[in-house]
């Protein structure tokens, strides 16, 4: 009771000062760099739920992400419908692509899940490319109306779907549902010879998270105001996988911390130019090579320890 305690002070925290950020440097450099951080944080988050806690990793969260963003850009520039329908269209079409590729994958063992659910990524990305007379080709999907005229206000909104999208997610991971998928990551043999479906449990949470992933996915449509099939590439899931392990795999709020950092640290490095990369390189391989567990989710975890000591 008193971690939770902690969890939820921890949490307050986090938010006021997400909240008050942009008010206190105003800046609109800042506030579009902190709202593409949010939108990379809530696909962090979708990933983390699935491959984090069953130890699946999908090397193709892009292709919810990439759904999710031209199901937004379709419904909005070609059909006429009002932007705010996107959202649970891009989660309602994701979670279908989720779905099918689901069935068929997760029922195979070692690392082919996630080469296939790679592959099918890059298959979709051809596709935007081949039938270009009704994706727009390499140039995409332009003309996409904002959600919300001022860039603060689509900042808070964004915000506040991350925090909710964060909580529930932390709630179904603390469940009977997260403790079968911690189950599974552990072992998967056991638990089918305990009687439970293991492939309902993955499949439910493939679904799941590829929603979550469409919704971020819809709202980054409307802030570019733009789709292009580079949201397929294989660059965003390496990206989004790296946000995760940096913030702490399967702790739901460890990859929001993770994704925050690295957009900030790709911002902060804009101006060393050709030695960016270089940098950024180094420093993610440092992150992981003396930090395996991550960075975020670990030392909150060892702050909360040592606060609970000191408080008895």
């Amino acid at each position: 009771m008193f971690t939770r305690k902690i969890d939820l002070g921890g949490a307050l925290l986090f938010v006021a000062l997400m909240a008050a950020l942009p008010l206190l440097f105003r800046n609109a450099y800042l506030t579009g760099v902190l709202t593409v951080a949010v939108i990379y944080a809530i696909w962090a988050v979708s990933w983390d739920f699935m491959s984090g806690l069953t130890g699946r990793e999908n090397f193709g969260h892009s292709l919810f992400i990439g759904a999710g963003a031209y199901t937004a850009g379709f419904l909005n520039t070609v059909w006429g419908f009002d932007g705010w329908w996107s959202i649970p269209a891009a989660m309602i079409v994701s979670s279908l692509f989720a779905l099918i590729m689901g069935f068929p994958t997760l029922r195979l063992k070692g690392p082919y899940f996630a080469l296939a659910m790679l592959s099918a990524a890059v298959i979709m990305q051809r596709l935007m490319l081949i039938f270009w007379e009704y994706t727009g080709g390499e140039e995409g999907i332009n003309g996409v109306e904002p959600l919300i005229e001022s860039q603060l206000g689509f900042y808070y909104f964004a915000l506040a779907v991350l925090v909710g999208v964060t909580a529930v997610l932390i709630a179904l991971a603390r469940s009977n549902w997260g403790l079968i998928l911690r189950a599974i990551r552990g072992d998967e043999a056991t638990c089918q010879a305990a009687g439970l479906n293991i492939t309902y449990y993955k499949i439910a949470s493939l679904v799941i998270s590829g929603a979550v992933a469409g919704a971020g996915g819809a709202m980054y449509a409307h802030y570019q105001l733009q789709v292009s099939p580079a949201l397929f590439e294989v660059v965003t899931s390496i990206t989004v996988i790296t946000m995760v392990y940096v913030g702490g795999m399967a702790s739901i709020y460890g990859p929001v911390g993770g994704a925050i950092l690295l957009v900030l640290l790709t911002e902060l490095l804009r101006d060393f130019g050709e030695w960016r990369l270089m940098i950024y390189s180094v420093v993610l391989i440092l992150i992981l090579f003396f930090l395996p567990q991550g960075f975020i989710a670990p030392l909150w975890e060892r702050f909360k320890a040592r606060f609970g000591r000191s408080s008895t």
